[in-house]
């Protein structure tokens, strides 16, 4: 048997996989899955080399399955492959780890959770960057569907790959025709995707994607192009194999039944499994450089921006550790973290002003080795929270930093004030947010986000503060730091960032009129030290007094609240409640009222009860 006959078995084998373990969930996504059954055996049995026996081969080439509804058919591969041993009629099963939609948590040889469209393209070039730096040979590809190209992130990320002539990328458009609903925005158009894909740069291969021998000579012609991704647009029949659901409509998301399952396996008759020569990766050495970072050298009282404090961390980890890689969204010079550019350049990635692809390149270089950070102005996170998201269930480990957080940025008005940020950080599981006030705790923060799991969000502040901390503090997770104690202290004053500074003004007004506070830096707002802030506050009076730049839904005084919530306990939350608007720091802060004034009258109001 030929290796085309043999990949054209598998194809076939490959459907009946799909069709079979969805009939039997109940549930599922097989016409897509058989869409894509050449495109999928070609890349997993003929093209891709990997070693199916670990799936953390750095040198493994990278397959990211953008439309994740496709998940039966990945699965079926690396069941045949020998990736993964568990029996994939498990499907969709309560503690099977072939889940609806693929996620790693469950699945090695799945990198990152796919299935919320359009973004699989973006951690595909992160991953094709982290090559490049790391001078390793892999290749990249990406399947995706043709639905999700209307989801801008998919131009974002092509527009980025070709201008970082990332030619060991590879993306792979399953050109179906039909979308969950009805007809895709330009149906089996294949010319009109060839102008979008080429006018981004991309060198565009248009093929028969149920023609094995057109698939992959269209595989090697990407293999062989330089300089440039290559998009092969595969004009492919949703259902293709089966009479009754080839090309047509209502069939999205709908298995089988058990007498349709009868019918249409008539028609794709079972066959022994081919065997097919294992690809093996060929292996780069690369040598990981780790030296001991250089001491702080900051001055208490010295002002100092956090934000310039991001900057100038990742020069110092940077310097240390191979493994740093940063993305920016062409804010470099306001986040700061155009001090790393200038040192680290081919560590560095300038995504311009697509957030969302940000966030997919970040985890992208996570998923290959890199401690990978992401900063842009906080605000416009909010804007790639979708990604945020999907980097969370992909069981990611990188960091995020959004600047310019709050109405204490002034001048520059509303639209540039994150005032929602650490309650879309907060709401996400196993995430960690962190809220420094000072140079050292930012610095040393980034030095623990090293070390930690998870996606880690760091806010920093537009105005220098001054310098609170020694530069041998530490600052782990899961605690606080009391900036100021009291004995006999009537009210804990809480916060963090710049209102830090407010609270710490306002206890020197308290002591003035004789009122004793202590004064409680929160630079950890997820995970909350609950035990041990109820232990303080019960020490210290039962009365607390929260500030914060942000609205007053889901951030620091909720947090706070939380861990306070069935005692006695009496607290004020002082947080932004009026519709923000230009004006100085200084004057935003005190008409949002959480300013050390607002501060001090809310310590009076609860000593007067």
């Amino acid at each position: 048997m030929d290796d085309l006959t043999k990949l054209s078995v598998m194809a076939r084998l490959l459907r009946r996989d799909s069709m079979m373990m969805t009939t039997k969930a109940g549930s599922g996504h097989p016409t897509t899955c058989m869409s894509c059954a050449e495109i999928m055996s070609s890349l997993f049995f003929q093209v891709m080399r990997y070693d199916p026996n670990n799936s953390n081969n750095p040198d493994n080439d990278e397959f990211i399955l953008s439309k994740g509804h496709a998940a039966p058919i990945l699965y079926a591969c690396l069941h045949r492959a020998g990736c993964s041993k568990e029996d994939p009629m498990t499907l969709r099963q309560l503690g099977s780890p072939y889940e609806g939609h693929p996620v790693p948590s469950s699945l090695p040889w799945v990198k990152v959770a796919t299935g919320s469209l359009g973004q699989g393209l973006s951690v595909a070039t992160g991953m094709a960057i982290a090559a490049k730096i790391q001078q390793r040979n892999y290749r990249v590809y990406a399947l995706l569907g043709d639905s999700e190209c209307a989801e801008g992130s998919v131009y974002e990320a092509i527009a980025l790959a070709c201008h970082r002539k990332l030619d060991n990328l590879t993306a792979i458009v399953d050109v179906n025709r039909l979308g969950q609903s009805g007809e895709t925005m330009f149906g089996h158009d294949i010319n009109h995707y060839e102008r979008i894909f080429s006018a981004f740069g991309a060198h565009v291969i248009v093929t028969d994607g149920h023609d094995l021998h057109a698939l992959l000579a269209a595989f090697a012609e990407a293999a062989s192009t330089k300089e440039k991704p290559t998009v092969i647009l595969a004009h492919t029949f949703k259902g293709r194999g089966v009479s009754f659901t080839e090309n047509k409509e209502g069939w999205h998301g709908k298995p089988l039944n058990e007498a349709q399952l009868a019918d249409a396996l008539k028609e794709l008759p079972d066959a022994p499994q081919p065997s097919f020569a294992p690809r093996m990766p060929a292996s780069v050495a690369v040598a990981l450089q780790e030296k001991s970072l250089a001491p702080l050298s900051y001055k208490r009282g010295e002002l100092i921006a956090t934000r310039e404090a991001y900057g100038n961390a990742l020069v110092r980890l940077g310097a240390a550790y191979s493994t740093i890689a940063v993305a920016d969204a062409e804010v470099k010079n306001s986040t700061f973290a155009e001090k790393f550019l200038k040192v680290q350049p081919n560590h560095f990635v300038e995504t311009y002003i697509a957030e969302q692809n940000m966030v997919g390149i970040v985890l992208g270089l996570s998923k290959k080795g890199f401690h990978a950070f992401g900063s842009t102005f906080a605000a416009f996170l909010t804007r790639a929270h979708d990604q945020i998201r999907m980097a969370t269930l992909s069981s990611a480990n990188l960091t995020l930093v959004g600047s310019h957080a709050g109405v204490s940025i002034g001048e520059d008005g509303a639209s540039q004030m994150a005032l929602e940020d650490l309650a879309m950080f907060r709401c996400l599981p196993d995430s960690m947010v962190f809220y420094p006030s000072d140079a050292v705790s930012t610095e040393k923060i980034m030095e623990q986000c090293l070390t930690l799991q998870g996606v880690k969000y760091i806010r920093t502040s537009r105005p220098k503060t001054p310098v609170l901390y020694e530069s041998d503090e530490e600052f782990l997770p899961e605690e606080f730091k009391v900036v100021k104690y009291e004995e006999q202290s009537q009210v804990v004053l809480v916060g963090c960032g710049v209102t830090l500074h407010e609270a710490i003004k306002a206890s020197e007004q308290l002591a003035g009129d004789g009122i004793r506070v202590t004064v409680v830096d929160c630079y950890c707002i997820k995970p909350f030290p609950v035990d041990e802030f109820k232990a303080l506050v019960q020490e210290c009076g039962g009365c607390v007094v929260v500030a914060e730049d942000h609205y007053p839904e889901g951030g620091l005084g909720e947090a706070v609240a939380t861990a306070l919530e069935n005692t006695l306990f009496q607290m004020k939350h002082l947080a932004v409640r009026k519709m923000p608007h230009s004006g100085k720091s200084e004057e935003l802060l005190r008409v949002q009222e959480i300013d050390a004034a607002a501060i001090v009258q809310a310590v009076k109001a609860l000593v007067a009860c």
